[in-house]
């Protein structure tokens, strides 16, 4: 727990450092934004919109988090850790909310789940060997992600009319293709990279 926690500097950064509580306390905001989430039962009341507000708070973080990290050479192995755990939760946590509501299909909940929960232990397993960097594409379905999610949690559509209904669903739509394709780009990457360091 020593080190640094807030200034920059090339001195060992504490795990207790300013972007590392960031990310503890987006974790610790995931299951208040699911409990939200689910109490409402699709009734679009107070408690939906506290869940969006409260989802959409927490992914902003997100940025502040690596921000402060990267310009403050806090990166530490627990932050590395810490803050894809902090995303899965957030995101997967609300497309099964979403989903036990009768708002987002199971299927393609499930296929996102397994597609990020897959990659996330296999960067893990190959993390000792290699390290695979995120590639744009996959920062972008990150992006995207949050947005559709985003949209779907905060009912628009009960003030602006239907047609929010058909924006949430492309961008929906847009982050499942997204999501499917940098799966498989990740692991032709990894692959290719195993097979050269054979070589």
């Amino acid at each position: 727990m020593r080190g640094r926690v807030l200034s920059a500097g090339d001195t060992p950064a504490s795990n207790a450092n300013i972007a590392n509580i960031i990310t503890v306390i987006r974790i610790l905001l995931a299951p208040l934004f699911i409990w939200l989430l689910l109490v409402d039962n699709g009734q679009l009341g107070v408690e939906r919109w506290l869940a969006a507000g409260l989802f959409i708070f927490a992914i902003a973080t997100d940025s502040l988090d690596g921000i402060l990290a990267r310009g403050r050479n806090l990166i530490t192995n627990v932050g590395i850790i810490l803050d894809p755990i902090a995303d899965k939760v957030l995101t997967l946590g609300a497309l099964i909310g979403l989903s036990i509501l009768g708002e987002l299909w199971w299927w393609v909940t499930i296929i996102i789940v397994v597609r990020e929960l897959g990659i996330t232990i296999f960067r893990f397993a190959v993390l000792s060997k290699r390290v695979i960097p995120a590639s744009r594409g996959g920062k972008l379905k990150t992006i995207v992600q949050s947005v559709a999610i985003s949209l779907f949690l905060t009912p628009l559509w009960v003030f602006l009319g239907d047609w929010v209904l058909w924006l949430n669903w492309v961008a929906m739509a847009a982050a499942f293709v997204l999501t499917v394709y940098t799966g498989i780009d990740y692991l032709v990457q990894a692959y290719k990279q195993n097979r050269s360091s054979r070589v």
